[in-house]
Order: structure tokens, then C-alpha cells, then sequence
């Protein structure tokens, strides 16, 4: 037998696709009929990707085929797919004064992040940034020794009327950390909500004031405080911190995946590797790459990520930090050089972030069978 064209068009101009008031021939989904005696191909456009609706709607061809035209046709349907692509909503706003909200993150601990973040700070603020840090390590607090104010209190005051947080300043950056409320000694044991309620108060009951960037220094991983961050503040943009080998560099990809899931789409603004090579005191032009050469590097340029630059390993980085005086601080040496490239790598993104996508917003979390479940709001 052979099936004329006509009739099937006809039969198709029976069916809609979900979601569509208009059938699909006269929607313009069905986009070439062709019959070769009782054989019918049908290539239809939908604007979903969703696969219910993919099955449904060669379902419904085959159907109306059968019902209509010939019940023995042997019919084949191609689906492709034509969908918007998807632009970030505009939806989050930041708080007020405060213009980006940098989070420092690494996927595994003992990579230097909260050493990145401390100097990254101290570089803003000598080039003429105002800049705050939250030190968001619950259960590792570090800002408090390597700003050498562990001595101090953030003290009380009064902004419209309400009490707020004045945060600790040194060296011309403001710091809030868990490490002011707690002894030395003393561990830090809380469960997810509550640590999630002690960051929300140094977020939002702060006098934080006006910042050109509020650098926010995460715990190791990618667990329930980055959700938490990440469900309070619409975060600019990330920074991800790596040392150049494998084992490293395996959870580096995974912070950076994290960071660029769907539902909570915050832009990578680069990676950073720390410890890149070891130059000694009395061979300062010989670079021995003693975790691997260069690791941190191409793993930005696999996920298509910008490499916003290296940190050699240098005695006076561990002493610096230990000392409470940032290596970003010592004029005219090479560790300055390096921390000064890499924030300026890092406020050349954002600004190149801010110009070309909208601010982004803050997620919404929910709590199913003991997952997380995250949602845009």
C-alpha cells in the first residue's frame, strides 16, 4: 500500500505536544513527512529536551498514523531538539555596601587556601580596595593567627539603631572568624544547622560597611557550610585553590564541579596552584617541582577555566603565616609578585563576570531523606 503525504499530515494535525495550545503541524514541530510505500518517516523540532515529552509525542505520531491512515504502517519518528539555551536569572541581590562576594575554596585540606585568602586580602587592600574577610572554616579557623589578632574581640556597635558586629581590622582588611568566640584549646564540635547559624550571624549581624570585596575563606571540601554560604549569599564569583599533584587535583576538579552544577551555577573565576615548584634561598634560579609540574595549570585549561597564576614553595610563606604578618605584605620579593599577579588575574574576572552575567542568585536548600537537595529559588 502506498500512504500519500496528505494524509498524513492530516492525521498528525489530530496531536499537540504537551505543553503546546497548537497541533504540530500548524506549531511547525513537524518538520518533513516522507513516504516510501507503507513506510512513513516523520521529523518533528521540539523545544523541550524533557524525555516525557520526547515519547510522548512519537507515541502520539504512531497513533494517529495507525488510527487514521493505515494501521499497518511501518512508521519512524526523529526527534530533534531545539531548546532556548537556558540565561541566568536575575534574582539574588547582595548585601547592602558590599559590591562581590568572593569564595576561596579547595577541594582537599592542607593546600594553602586560607594562606591564598589571607594574602589575596592584604593585595586588595595595597591596591586601594576595601576588603573583607570571612574566615567560614568552623572547625579550622586560621584568619585570627595568620593576621596576628588572636587576642582580639569584635566589639559592639550601633548601626540604625541595632546592635551589629564590628569586625576585627589589620592591615587594612576587615576580618570576622569563629576563631574570636572560641578558646585555642578549644574544638569547635557542632552539627551542620548550628554551624550554618553561627556563619549567619557573622554575615548578616556585621558592620560590614562599604567593601569592594568580601572574600569569603570555606572549609576543604564540598559539603553542607559551602550550601550554607552558597544559601545565604549570592556569591560573585570562586577562586579555587590546588597544589600542582594528583591526589589534589582530583578534589580540585570536584570543587570546581560543585561550584558549576546547575542548580547552583556561581562562575569559576580561576584556579590557583600553591606549592608549585621550590626554589632554594642559595639557588634562586633553579625551580624544583617537587608535588609535579604544572598540574593546577592544565587542569584549568581542561575545564576551560582561567589560570590566575602560581605560588612557589618558600620557607618565609610557612613563617609569615605563623607570625601573623601576610607574605603579600614583604615589599619587593617575589612572593609579593606572585600574590600581586594572581589578584590582579582574579579582579580582571570578575570584572570581565560582572560585565558580561547578571549577579548571581542565592540558592535554596532543602532537606530530603537526609540529602541535600538544592534548588534555585
Amino acid at each position: 500500500m502506498k500512504l500519500d503525504r496528505k494524509d498524513i499530515l492530516k492525521a498528525l494535525e489530530t496531536i499537540s505536544v504537551a505543553g503546546e495550545g497548537k497541533n504540530i503541524v500548524e506549531s511547525g514541530a513537524v518538520q518533513n513527512v516522507m513516504t516510501f510505500g507503507d513506510e512513513v518517516v516523520v521529523d518533528l523540532v521540539l523545544n523541550t529536551p524533557a524525555l516525557h515529552i520526547k515519547k510522548r509525542a512519537e507515541v502520539d505520531v504512531l497513533k494517529a498514523i495507525h488510527e487514521h491512515v493505515y494501521q499497518k504502517a511501518k512508521v519512524k519518528v526523529n526527534i530533534k531538539v531545539n531548546a532556548p539555551d537556558k540565561k541566568p536569572e536575575i534574582k539574588g541581590k547582595h548585601i547592602p555596601g558590599i559590591s562581590n562576594i568572593i569564595a576561596i575554596a579547595s577541594g582537599k585540606g592542607g593546600v594553602g587556601k586560607s594562606t591564598v585568602t589571607a594574602n589575596m586580602a592584604v593585595s586588595l587592600s595595597k591596591m586601594g580596595f576595601k576588603v573583607g574577610l570571612l574566615d567560614a572554616d568552623i572547625y579550622g579557623p586560621s584568619a585570627p593567627i595568620m593576621f596576628d589578632i588572636e587576642a582580639e574581640k569584635p566589639l559592639s556597635v550601633n548601626v540604625d539603631g541595632q546592635s551589629k558586629m564590628k569586625p576585627v581590622e589589620n592591615y587594612g582588611v576587615k576580618i570576622l572568624s569563629i576563631g574570636f568566640f572560641t578558646q585555642p584549646n578549644q574544638a569547635v564540635v557542632w552539627r551542620g544547622p548550628m554551624a550554618a547559624k553561627a556563619l549567619n550571624q557573622m554575615i548578616f549581624d556585621a558592620a560590614w560597611g562599604e567593601l569592594d570585596f568580601l572574600l569569603i575563606d570555606l572549609p576543604p571540601g564540598t559539603g553542607d557550610i559551602h550550601l550554607s554560604i552558597m544559601q545565604s549569599l549570592p556569591i560573585t564569583g570562586a577562586v579555587v585553590v590546588s597544589t600542582p599533584q594528583n591526589v589534589a587535583l582530583a578534589d580540585a576538579k570536584k570543587g570546581v564541579a560543585m561550584f558549576r552544577q546547575e542548580s547552583i551555577n556561581v562562575p569559576v573565576l580561576g584556579i590557583v596552584e600553591n606549592m608549585a615548584y621550590f626554589t632554594p634561598e642559595e639557588l634562586p634560579e633553579n625551580k624544583y617541582y617537587i608535588f609535579g609540574k604544572h598540574g593546577a595549570r592544565n587542569l584549568a585549561e581542561d575545564l576551560d577555566t582561567p589560570f590566575l597564576g602560581e605560588i612557589p614553595l618558600v620557607q618565609s610563606l610557612r613563617e609569615s603565616g605563623d607570625i601573623g604578618r601576610p607574605a603579600a605584605l614583604q615589599t619587593g620579593t617575589p612572593i609579593e609578585a606572585a600574590f600581586e599577579e594572581i589578584t590582579r588575574n582574579m579582579v580582571q574576572q570578575t570584572v570581565n563576570r560582572n560585565q558580561s552575567l547578571p549577579p548571581t542568585e542565592a540558592i535554596k536548600i532543602t532537606t530530603m531523606a537526609g540529602c541535600s537537595a538544592v534548588n534555585k529559588k
